[in-house]
Formats: structure tokens, sequence, C-alpha cells
């Protein structure tokens, strides 16, 4: 027997809704009691703030810390108004520096410090110390709970301290090696250490680090974790000095938020921030309709186009017909070529000082796709309408398709050149820019063929 496991959360995420309307709790911590984690934060995202803050107050005390740090931080701070003063010191305490930072980022102001003044004074000196970088930072997103080794240390000293600290630590899997000037000298592996001899010195086992500096790009220090395949990374200040670790659970966490905001902005909406279900209809319409009236003032150049190039189309007016195909086409290719170097500024394989090799590559490959569809299109143009035509649709379409991935493929890394996130410069600007750089185009050589 097959169960669908959506249905059947789906049915039991509205049963739960009914039951906290009724204010039912008896039947809502039923319905709870002898689920995981993952379902618990799936229902959590599912219900509306209230309701989610409700179903939160009937976790058990260890329940409620594991789902908590699951959720995404504009979630967090709904529970968090949902709960009494003394619970969200007792969470907040126990929630890593790291978390408690992404937390304080997105309460109100003047919730943050008295949050912060509540901690014992060891967890506020680490959390502080994560607060002082800059947002967007890996300093921000680092823990700075580790363990540490000397290179003079023995295998057996190592070990009692990642055992002294296993309560604490984000990770005792790998262990940076410091000098005693604090900067980082090595790297050495719970493996190594359980497979080495006792007395042997770290010194002889400890292998090359790869360290980031702290101020460097979240989403930079992210890739370089993933792409080393490494555990963690050492994060260090301009002197070398470790001031953190980034682990690869964060480094994916990381590259899924940016990787989720650059797909929501090529499609030309604001990230949102909360599930889809828990996201307020308001802030949904927010996310999507500043874009909307850029794009729309955006769309009158190809209004303004129409309108200078009115008398061809008086004239030829068969030339309307082509136009949604024409502006459709363009638009298609420059997304095409956006999107696919965009993402390979993501992934590291070109940057900005690359441009006019990727210009060179996106114009040929503009070339090519335009003389294999302006082919096609001149040849059933001129079977329907007449040879003139057709020659004008298919020397259009080789033109656009080129202009089009030339400069869908140049924008994304002229964003990145200045700072710019470059999917913001990707489909729904270039689409606009195109449509009226097409039409242009179009009407030029529909005026030289046809001699208007």
């Amino acid at each position: 027997m097959t169960v669908d496991f959506n249905n059947d959360m789906t049915g039991a995420i509205d049963t739960i809704s009914q039951q906290v309307n009724s204010r039912d709790l008896t039947g809502v911590a039923a319905m709870i009691a002898d689920r995981g984690t993952n379902e618990l934060v799936d229902i959590c995202e599912r219900l509306s703030k209230r309701q989610s803050a409700v179903v939160f107050r009937l976790l058990s005390k260890q329940q409620a810390l594991d789902v908590f740090e699951a959720l995404p931080p504009a979630l967090q701070s709904d529970i968090v108004s949902g709960l009494q003063d003394s619970e969200v010191a007792s969470l907040f305490e126990r929630l890593t520096p790291d978390d408690r930072v992404r937390l304080l980022d997105e309460l109100p102001a003047a919730l943050a410090p008295q949050l912060l003044r509540g901690l014992p004074a060891v967890q506020r000196q680490l959390t502080a110390a994560v607060l002082g970088y800059p947002q967007g930072s890996i300093g921000r997103r680092m823990s700075p709970e580790y363990v540490t080794t000397h290179p003079g240390l023995t295998v057996t000293q190592t070990l009692s301290r990642v055992q002294a600290r296993l309560d604490h630590a984000e990770t005792v899997y790998t262990i940076p090696v410091l000098d005693h000037g604090r900067s980082v000298v090595g790297i050495v592996s719970l493996r190594d250490l359980l497979r080495a001899d006792g007395e042997m010195l770290i010194r002889e086992i400890m292998s090359r680090p790869h360290t980031i500096m702290a101020t460097s790009d979240e989403e930079d220090a992210a890739r370089a974790c993933a792409d080393l395949g490494v555990l963690a990374l050492p994060i260090v200040d301009s002197e070398s000095r470790l001031v953190g670790i980034l682990t690869i659970d964060d480094a994916v966490r990381i590259l899924e938020e940016e990787e989720t905001e650059d797909s929501a902005r090529q499609g030309g909406v604001e990230p949102l921030r909360r599930p889809y279900l828990a996201t307020p209809i308001r802030s949904l319409v927010k996310s999507r309709v500043l874009w909307l009236l850029v794009l729309a003032v955006g769309a009158t150049l190809t209004v303004q186009v129409l309108s200078v190039f009115e008398d061809t189309l008086n004239a030829v007016t068969v030339l309307a017909l082509f136009v949604p195909l024409l502006i459709g086409t363009g638009g298609n290719t420059g997304n095409q070529a956006a999107t696919t170097v965009t993402r390979a500024l993501a992934l590291g394989d070109v940057s900005a000082r690359d441009i006019l090799r990727v210009l060179g590559r996106e114009m040929r490959v503009g070339f090519s796709l335009g003389l294999l569809l302006g082919t096609l299109g001149f040849g059933i143009a001129s079977l329907v309408y007449d040879t003139q035509i057709g020659l004008t649709i298919g020397l259009t379409l080789v033109a656009v398709c080129t202009v089009a991935a030339t400069i869908g493929g140049v924008m994304p890394l002229a964003a990145h050149a200045i700072k710019v996130d470059p999917a913001v410069f990707s489909n729904p600007f270039i689409s606009t820019f195109v449509d009226a750089t097409g039409l242009i185009i179009y009407f030029v050589i529909a005026m030289a063929i046809l001699q208007l």
C-alpha cells in the first residue's frame, strides 16, 4: 500500500489549523506528538503567524529548539512575537551565536538590545563579535565556537581538547591549528587524529589550510567551502588570526538563499523571506508591484518606437503581424544568454575580466541561432507572402538574435563589475531593452528592403 505523504501532510495541516481556530489545544498536541522535526517545520511554515505560534508553544523544550533553528529567520521572528518574554529569552540563549545574529536581523530594533542584555557574558561577547561584521560578509554568518590545537601538542592532548568542547563547538570534524599569535598554520581532521599514534605531534599530521577573510562576501566564501569540499573553512581577520569557522551546512544554506534570491529577481520579483503559504497576501503584492511598475515604464520605449515607425506600419500592414514573433524571439534569446552567464558567475566559471571573451562567444552563439531561425523564417514568410517580406523577417531574426545574445551575455558581467546583483540586470530588464532595440532593427531593415 502506497501512502501519499504530501496529501497526508496537507490533511494534517488543515486539521491542525481548524483545531487551533477552535482552541482545541488537546487535539493539536495529539496531532503533533509523534512528528519529527522536518514535519513540524513544514507545519509551522504552512500555518498563519498566530497558528504557528500556538503550535510552537505546545512542543517540548528540545523539540522547540530543533524546530526553531530549522525555520527561516523571518518565521523565527513571527514565532518570537507570539511568545512570552521569558520563553523568548530562554530560546534565544540556547541558539548558537551565528543563528542569534540571523534572528536579530529580523527582529524589531528595540527588542535586540533587550535580548542581548539577557545573555550570559560569554555568549553576549561571542554574539557581539559576529554582529560587528557588515551584513553580507561571511563574518556575519561564521560561528565563533570552535576547537583549536597547536603544532607542538600531541594527538592525545588534542583529542582531550575535542572532548572538552563537544557540547559547545560548532564542529569537531575539522580543527584549525594555530601558532602562538593565533594565526592559522594548518588543519587537522578528526579522522587524522583517530588513526594517528597518541604521542605523535600535530605538526606531523596537519595539512595546508585554506582560509578566507571575515570581510569577504558570504556567497564567495560559501562557494569556496563547497568547491574545496571541506567540512569547515577557517575565517580569519586581516592579520590571518582565526576569528571563526564556516561549516559546510551553513555554506549550503547560504548558497540556497542566494540561488532563491537570484531566481526570484530573474523572474522580476523580490525574493520572499518566508515560505510561500506563510507569506501574507500584502507581502506577495509588495514583492511584485515595484518590478511591474519599473517594467511598465520601460515598456514605454517599445510604444515610442512603434509610434516613430507608424507610417511604415501603415504602408505595409503585414509588418505588424510579425512584431510579437520578433520581439519574443529577441527577448527569449537575451534571457537565455543572461541566465547562462549569471549562473556561470555564481559558480565562478567567469568573472568581470572575461567580458570580452563572453561578448565574442555570445555574439557567435546569437548569430548561429539567428541564422537557423532566420532561414526558417525566410522560407515560411516567402511562401505565405513574398520574397521581400521573407528576406526582411530572415535578416531581422539574424540581427535580433545576435544583438540579444550579446547584450544578455554582457549585462550580468557589467552588473557584477559595478557591484550590482547580476540577477537584477537579467530577464525583465533585458526583455524590455531588447524589445525596443529589436523593433528599431526590424523597421530599419524593412525600410531598406521594401524601399519605404
